[in-house]
């Protein structure tokens, strides 16, 4: 495993139904990139501050107990979705998925790997991630890998905290309008109410802008919108901030190199397309779209949503 001070972790954040597992899928299959195959819920419960109440832990950036073992370390991070998948199939929600791995693997080479680094928190999840490649058996691998992306919803709010932990890492956060959003979330079986939704939206986004100022050439925000309406344009600029090369794969959503007809069940958008993104917006009311614009109207100048509507 390479030192914290080189290891290439790219991590993807955004507000739920922002488009995050969208980008995260655009990412799969460049040669020059490992992509974990699910979301990447690093967080667990010892993660305690005034963000507590508004984020599930799951979906924050670790702590680590001083005294705790590697062994006691690995069950720590909360990763659901792939836990899930390796220990009860089926049901998970991605049980047709074509994966093969052996989590006593993983969790073995997890172990080695921690016990041999210097004990910090970035080498504790730099582990987390390498493990879990080493043990993907059937990963399609170009032997050029030099970076591997992660996605974990809202884990921006902790940018900081991985950008210090990962001095050549970066964070892409993804932002949408958030009328096509919450229209989206309230097909969840417990979706947030309008008024908590849109104002986490717009604090989201308020400190995405925040890091973004603050780190411009690590932390790089990209319009849902942009990406859906101009692949190619869109991709290639991410790829030059991320100094990896443009490739025919950053153009459709994959998953293993292999290219997905919907973006399901990796997340609630399943066809990332203007049309629908509209059409998604307009399944609102005139009384919905108006509350979302009057709680989100700072944001929506600087993101240029402001005549989305």
């Amino acid at each position: 495993m390479n030192d914290t001070n080189t290891f290439n972790l790219i991590m993807i954040s955004a507000m739920y139904e922002n488009g995050g597992n969208v980008t995260h899928r655009f990412l799969d299959g460049h040669p020059a990139l490992h992509v974990y195959p699910f979301e990447s819920q690093l967080g667990n419960a010892r993660c305690s501050d005034f963000l507590s109440s508004l984020f599930p832990f799951k979906y924050r950036y670790p702590d680590f107990p001083v005294s705790s073992s590697p062994d006691e370390d690995y069950e720590l991070f909360f990763d659901e979705e792939l836990k899930t998948f390796l220990r009860n199939r089926k049901v998970s929600k991605f049980r047709g998925a074509d994966l093969v791995m052996d989590e006593s693997e993983r969790k073995r080479r997890f172990c080695e790997l921690v016990a041999t680094q210097p004990r910090t928190r970035g080498n504790i999840v730099a582990a987390f991630f390498q493990a879990t490649f080493d043990a993907w058996e059937n990963e399609r691998v170009s032997g050029s890998e030099t970076g591997i992306v992660g996605y974990s919803p809202v884990i921006g709010f902790d940018g900081e905290q991985i950008l210090a932990d990962f001095p050549n890492g970066h964070i892409i956060h993804v932002v949408r309008n958030p009328w096509s959003a919450y229209a989206d979330t309230i097909k969840r079986p417990f979706p947030l109410p309008i008024s908590r939704y849109a104002m986490t939206w717009a604090f989201m986004q308020h400190h995405a802008l925040m890091l973004a100022g603050r780190h411009p050439d690590r932390f790089h925000i990209v319009r849902f919108e942009d990406l859906i309406a101009d692949p190619r344009q869109t991709m290639d600029k991410l790829a030059g901030v991320l100094g990896i090369a443009s490739s025919e794969t950053l153009m459709q959503p994959s998953w293993n190199g292999q290219p997905m007809d919907e973006v399901y069940p990796w997340g609630t958008i399943r066809m990332p397309t203007t049309e629908v993104n509209v059409a998604t917006m307009n399944e609102l009311s005139a009384d919905q779209k108006a509350e979302i614009k009057s709680r989100c109207a700072p944001m929506l100048s600087l993101l240029n949503y402001e005549d989305f509507v």
